[in-house]
């Protein structure tokens, strides 16, 4: 789920985990990383991978997250249930709130005292997996060991990177059109639903603007979850390779549709729409009354919920549904040069297909990746948001096309230098063309 960032003394001040670590620091680090791990590699080869003379001898594990204090609390009930159940196996536990997570993180590999089993999301999963900090879970998901059969197919394809599994999701999410449905009711106005084209989106709010004298659709030209899903619809893609994946026409496409929405009325005025890109969840432009739909995670509906008294629907993003796959919310990765893989392999098994522990973690990272476990916590749950949530995503997964590669190094500066060119494009200080053209450039400087 949206993870909680309080203010601890174990969060240090400083970026977000979605926030880039300085380029100098993060080469330094991960640099380090690569020079470190063969020999780490080699040191745990030379003392044994997990003892097995002993299947029984002690373990202690590392163990490092980020999130709030109610992830942790629920992560170390259900570590503390592994060992009930594994008594030889204790761990060392670490979380920080999301300032300063992968500073730490970098600080750890760097350092030669790398956790065993440690969180990491899509933002630098490949950059890890590219320096063999991660270690290959293929083969343990090839002898079972590693259990994926209730997982969707493209939820663990998405921790794949260069032909190897980096990382096993800890839940899953997908892109969602959160609409308000109390205001459509009131209006006798008819609901989007999955599969309508962009057009009939944009004319559909149009409809809403003009009945309700609300705008119909938030301006998604600067959320690149919106890009991305029209791209594959497109038969493109956001990245290919090492490369991007589309061109600066492409974006120009992108960004000369909505500004023929915005110019019908069907979206809200620039200064609003800036509003919706630089708020958090809680105060996304469906809630705060200021749109009739945003563009938002599936998962974030009953965060959504908590702050509207009305009634909130969701559906795909518009066009084909197949163009959207299921998202790892985050992942568990094992660091190559554990002494001991198997057991911290293990582990990731047990939190994602034990239902003891599954019903235990609940939601707090995503939608359950095991799905019939995942019926069993929306059975559990009291929460009528969660329940739409994950019958949502029931309903998607039938849908759902292959997922694309997990994004490359300098993918959260393509996601900020998408929201500078939008805006210009929205404000009127470049036309979609330029806006495009310079949109383009930073991202090719982005992921040199």
């Amino acid at each position: 789920m949206h993870p909680a960032t309080p203010p601890t003394a174990s969060a240090p001040a400083g970026r977000t985990y979605r926030t880039p670590l300085p380029r100098r620091r993060l080469l330094r680090g991960l640099l380090a990383v690569a020079v470190a791990a063969p020999l780490v590699a080699g040191a745990a080869a030379c003392g044994g991978d997990d003892p097995a003379t002993d299947p029984n001898a002690p373990v202690k594990l590392s163990v490092f997250w980020w999130g709030g204090e109610a992830r942790a609390k629920l992560t170390e009930e259900a570590l503390a249930l592994y060992t009930k159940k594994h008594p030889n196996v204790t761990f060392e536990k670490t979380w920080q709130a999301n300032q300063g997570y992968f500073d730490k993180l970098a600080t750890l590999t760097a350092g030669g005292n790398p956790p065993d089993l440690f969180q990491i999301d899509d933002n630098f999963l490949a950059e890890y997996a590219a320096r063999n900090t991660t270690l290959d879970l293929t083969s343990y998901q090839s002898s079972g060991k590693l259990d994926t059969a209730k997982f969707p197919k493209s939820l663990w394809q998405y921790g794949v990177v260069d032909g190897k599994l980096a990382g096993l999701a800890a839940g899953e999410n997908t892109q969602g059109l959160v609409y308000n449905k109390s205001l459509l009711a009131k209006h006798g106005l008819p609901e989007p639903t999955t599969g309508m084209s962009w057009e009939e989106h944009i004319a559909w709010a149009e409809q809403v603007a003009k009945t309700a004298k609300v705008p119909g659709t938030q301006d998604p030209s600067a959320d690149y979850k919106a890009f991305w899903v029209w791209l594959r619809q497109q038969g493109k893609d956001l990245y290919s390779g090492s490369e991007l994946g589309f061109t600066a026409e492409d974006v120009t496409r992108w960004f000369d549709l909505w500004k023929g929405a915005r110019d019908r009325g069907a979206t809200p005025t620039p200064d609003v729409i800036h509003e919706g890109n630089v708020t958090d969840i809680s105060k996304q432009l469906v809630v705060t009354g200021k749109a009739a739909t945003s563009w938002v995670w599936v998962n974030q509906m009953p965060e959504l919920k908590k702050n509207s008294k009305d009634e909130l629907g969701v559906v795909a993003y518009p066009g084909d549904p197949s163009a959207q796959w299921a998202r790892a919310s985050m992942y568990w990765s094992v660091f190559r040069g554990s002494k001991h893989k198997d057991v911290a392999v293990d582990v990731i098994n047990f939190l994602m297909n034990d239902p003891e522990a599954v019903k235990l973690l609940g939601t707090d990272r995503g939608l359950p990746s095991n799905q019939d476990l995942r019926r069993v916590v929306s059975d559990d749950t009291s929460d009528p948001a969660m329940k739409q949530s994950i019958a949502v995503e029931a309903e998607l997964a039938q849908k759902f096309g292959e997922s694309p590669q997990v994004p490359i190094k300098g993918h959260s500066k393509v996601r900020s230098e998408l929201v500078k060119a939008a805006e210009n494009a929205q404000y009127g200080r470049a036309t979609p063309a330029e806006a495009a053209a310079q949109f383009v450039e930073a991202c090719k400087s982005a992921i040199a």
